[in-house]
């Protein structure tokens, strides 16, 4: 099977083994502020990711790219969508289009649609520089994405069996490279101790990538002849995985959610638990190829006026004020944090 096959099969499989809701989102409650004290109109929902500002903290995070005319559409509907709501996108992984020049409209064509929007650039680890620079040429890229899928390459039958040298890597794509670098996760979540790791890198940012949205282990077992079962439940939930990079993290390293979000409620605990923007693609790509995309924009748009309903009733005028609302955590996100020593009570108390 070609690259290019595998990447039109990936979506197939996206859509059909969904997303698990075990983010641990349904364990976070808030705290509601009687008094909120402010009006509607003076919230903004601005953030920044290294230097970079973004209008709104959702963007369209990555998904595909590198599997010919099908998945150039997917991204020309979704550049469009981000250029007409102000969005930040990333597009998936390039090192099809950089093997083989023949996909390299399937990303270029993110930048034709959104000529002036952030546009972010994906690469793996196992990249060298002159790919991820690479990478970035192709799409006049704002920001390059690294991304990790260990779990991924080892359930994929013809995956990568050899993941030496990256942190080595991505330390010197983040020295060398012109524009912000961010790592993400993809699907099974950041640790405090990986986090920890990267903070010793010039990285703007890290996503945390979380289990409990698109399950590639799910996906690659499908695929093959024997399932790796054991690896459909490996991971950290994304809801832990924010606390742990939250505060694992030096101030100056961007946090991101993603990882099974799926309305507005998710994205403000997301950001409640600490991040600065949070990733959207699996719940997205079903919404596009299942209902269109007047529904995608509909969507989005809703998901905006949701989150500044709620930043009202919080009393919170900035992403930054969100930072500081208490919540209650409970079950299995309680137990996990309270076992990995993040004290999930002081959450409940802060103000």
């Amino acid at each position: 099977m070609t690259r290019e096959q595998r990447k039109r099969e990936h979506i197939q499989h996206a859509l059909s083994t969904g997303q698990s809701r075990a983010t641990g989102f349904d364990d976070i409650n808030i705290v509601h502020q009687s008094l909120p004290n402010i009006a509607l109109n003076d919230l903004s929902i601005q953030t920044k990711i290294g230097e970079l500002t973004l209008s709104s903290p959702i963007f369209i995070n990555a998904m595909t790219g590198g599997g010919g005319r099908e998945t150039e559409k997917i991204n020309e509907s979704l550049a469009i969508a981000a250029r007409e709501l102000g969005l930040a996108m990333a597009v998936g992984s390039q090192m099809s289009a950089i093997k083989n020049p023949v996909e390299r409209q399937t990303f270029r064509v993110v930048r034709q649609m959104n000529p002036k929007g952030i546009i972010w650039a994906n690469i793996g680890s196992e990249a060298t520089v002159e790919q991820a620079k690479a990478a970035v040429e192709m799409l006049e890229a704002d920001a390059l994405q690294i991304h990790l899928n260990v779990i991924q390459e080892l359930a994929m039958p013809e995956g990568d069996r050899d993941f030496s040298g990256a942190y080595e890597r991505i330390q010197i794509m983040a020295e060398s490279l012109p524009v912000p670098v961010i790592v993400k996760e993809t699907g099974f979540g950041l640790s405090k101790e990986a986090v920890n790791q990267l903070s010793a890198t010039p990285l703007a940012a890290v996503d945390v990538g979380g289990f409990g949205g698109t399950n590639f282990a799910a996906i690659e077992n499908a695929r093959r002849n024997k399932a790796l079962t054991y690896f459909n439940s490996w991971g950290i939930s994304t809801a832990a995985s924010i606390v742990e990079a939250r505060q694992t993290a030096p101030k100056h390293l961007h946090v991101i959610a993603s990882g099974g979000i799926q309305h507005s409620l998710d994205v403000l605990k997301a950001l409640i638990l600490g991040a600065d923007a949070v990733g959207m693609a699996g719940f997205l790509l079903k919404i596009l190829l299942q209902e269109g995309f007047d529904s995608l924009l509909t969507e989005i748009t809703e998901l905006h006026e949701d989150l500044k309903m709620m930043m009202c009733a919080l009393g919170t005028t900035s992403i930054e004020e969100l930072h500081r609302v208490p919540v209650v955590i409970k079950g299995d996100t309680y137990h996990w944090l309270d076992v990995r020593g993040f004290e999930p009570a002081h959450l409940s108390r802060r103000s």
